[in-house]
């Protein structure tokens, strides 16, 4: 085998390569992964009455997953008229938020994120706002969703 002949089978290895890689990286961005293919289930948290007239209130609930039961921490805020449940986990490296009633605002302990009582990002290096999580009121109970 001649070095022309080398170079050629080479260069073929490499783009074969290639392509290769590239075909299976697309494969996975459009296989429908694990995640998309969870439902919500909703969880009871509070009874009716007990929601947030005006403000924050923070609420912990119980919820399987496989054989394991989890505790869960969430946010439920009346503002404007508006009821919504807020994750408490911070967007920049998933920090616990806690709400401070004076501020009017979400603080993250770890790194200075702050967030206004819609979960929107006022100051720090959190690089989007807090999750709204799905809530639900019926039979005078409130849910709150989960993906599962």
């Amino acid at each position: 085998m001649d070095r022309r002949d080398f170079l050629g089978k080479i260069i073929k290895i490499f783009f074969l390569t290639l392509f290769s890689v590239l075909s299976a990286i697309s494969l996975l961005f459009l296989y429908p992964s694990k995640i998309r293919k969870r439902k919500v289930q909703f969880f009871e948290v509070l009874k009716e009455e007990d929601l947030p007239r005006r403000g924050v209130k923070k609420v912990v609930f119980r919820y399987p997953r496989g054989e394991q039961i989890l505790r869960m921490k969430a946010f439920i805020v009346n503002h404007n008229g508006r009821l919504f449940a807020i994750s408490p986990v911070c967007t920049h490296l998933g920090c616990v938020v806690s709400w401070h009633r004076k501020k009017e605002q979400f603080l993250c302990p770890c790194h200075g994120g702050r967030y206004d009582i819609e979960g929107r990002v006022i100051e720090g290096p959190p690089p989007r706002p807090l999750t709204k999580l799905p809530l639900k009121i019926e039979n005078s109970k409130a849910y709150i969703g989960l993906k599962i």
